[in-house]
């Protein structure tokens, strides 16, 4: 498997024009890898209708092999800059597909827009020197323009944490102008290994790639979750990286499990996963300065300790979240009219986590079809993811939990 960090190389682009932007979906659930991603490919390029594709974007089960499904693609789809993830469930067009087999490729002609990618590895290590490097690099393959506006897709191995911080870096280069959205790599759920994949490399442990999209008119990032407060405002007194020990003083496993409702039902298949001690419907709302939240996932590991998927830094003012099937249905469709409003939009990119999936259990394929009712003629396209970014104005913008959206 190659791995690799080519945060300088650029890739030529087309130019900005005045043609609308085309798109094109495939997907495939073929067993072999080089047969799927020949079929989806296929598929996607249809779409386009003879136009050349400026963009290629896949998602993928980590049941395959990943570098030959990432070479069937490339050889299908040739020089077009290409960037992708693993998944934990696709969805497009209003249809779920479930963890497991299935390789999703959307193709994209330029249109209005210029899009340039980069990766890099590190993300671990120093995210918040990764996020900054990625961001210029990607920036620079877009090439130069006069493109008044921009937004970054930002991809990232979704087992490499402290994935604000990479999004602290992409903030220090491109400002408040310029939103995130995008999401972090899954892999059905195992938690062993998740991808992301850029032109013709596939990277692991702290990678990620990232879209430059230079446009005409601004771009709007939307962001919204359901979830509803079960407890008074909290600050955590003690922490450790991942760990949180105190909150108000007092044991944070004591304090994060007397919030739980007497009637939920801790056997129900699906609502804990991934690990051990992990409780879907439950979560931390981290208080944002005017007074929104953005949700952390929470578990308790086989130590008894109580984790979190990104740091809750110390003093972070918290509240105990929790939310059923009907709360996170019920923002389905504000999410997506928001992102289209004032848009004469062709697709809309979309990502959602893994837990809402786990919350929604039986209802699972309702996110998925109401995301597509609400968008009508277009397109759709996202996954399941580990977390996700959707950055607008401040510096915080990775979630857990919570429905994303660009439209382009």
């Amino acid at each position: 498997m190659t791995v690799d960090d080519p945060a300088g190389r650029t890739e030529r682009t087309a130019t900005t024009t005045t043609e609308p932007l085309r798109v094109g979906v495939g997907y495939s659930d073929a067993a072999d890898a080089a047969e799927a991603g020949r079929a989806a490919s296929a598929d996607a390029l249809a779409g386009l209708h003879g136009a050349a594709p400026a963009l290629i974007v896949m998602y993928a089960s980590v049941s395959y092999d990943l570098v030959a499904l990432l070479h069937a693609v490339r050889r299908a789809t040739g020089k077009a800059p290409l960037v992708g993830a693993t998944t934990s469930g696709q969805f497009h067009d209003g249809r779920l597909i479930n963890p497991g087999l299935g390789v999703s490729v959307l193709a994209l002609s330029a249109g209005p827009y210029r899009f340039g990618t980069a990766s890099v590895t590190g993300v671990t290590e120093d995210g918040d020197d990764a996020g900054q490097r990625l961001a210029r690099a990607a920036r620079a393959a877009a090439g130069p323009g006069t493109a008044p506006h921009a937004a970054v897709l930002l991809l990232t191995t979704g087992l490499a944490g402290h994935q604000q911080e990479l999004l602290n870096g992409v903030h220090k280069v491109v400002g408040a102008p310029v939103p995130v959205v995008g999401g972090s790599a899954g892999d059905d759920r195992l938690l062993i290994r998740t991808c992301v994949f850029e032109n013709d490399n596939v990277l692991t442990d702290g990678g990620a790639t990232g879209v430059w999209i230079a446009s005409p008119t601004p771009l709007s990032v939307v962001a919204e979750h359901g979830w509803h407060d079960v407890g008074l405002p909290l600050l955590v007194t003690k922490s450790d990286g991942l760990v949180i020990h105190e909150i108000a003083g007092r044991n944070a496993v004591e304090v994060f499990r007397e919030h739980f409702h007497d009637d939920v039902n801790f056997e129900r298949p699906g609502l804990i996963k991934p690990a051990p001690g992990y409780l879907s419907a439950y979560a931390f709302g981290l208080i944002q300065p005017d007074g929104s939240k953005l949700v952390r996932g929470a578990y308790i590991d086989e130590d008894g300790l109580l984790k979190t998927f990104s740091p809750l830094p110390l003093y972070a003012p918290v509240q105990i979240v929790s939310c059923r099937a009907e709360d996170l249905l019920r923002v389905t469709g504000d999410v997506v009219r928001r992102s289209l409003a004032g848009h004469d939009a062709s697709v809309l990119l979309a990502f959602s986590c893994v837990a809402r999936l786990d919350v929604l259990a039986e209802q699972g394929a309702e996110e998925a079809a109401l995301i597509q009712d609400a968008a009508g003629d277009v397109a759709t396209f996202g996954f399941y993811t580990y977390g996700e970014f959707a950055r607008t104005t401040r510096v915080a913008g990775y979630h857990n939990a919570t429905l994303t959206a660009i439209a382009l």
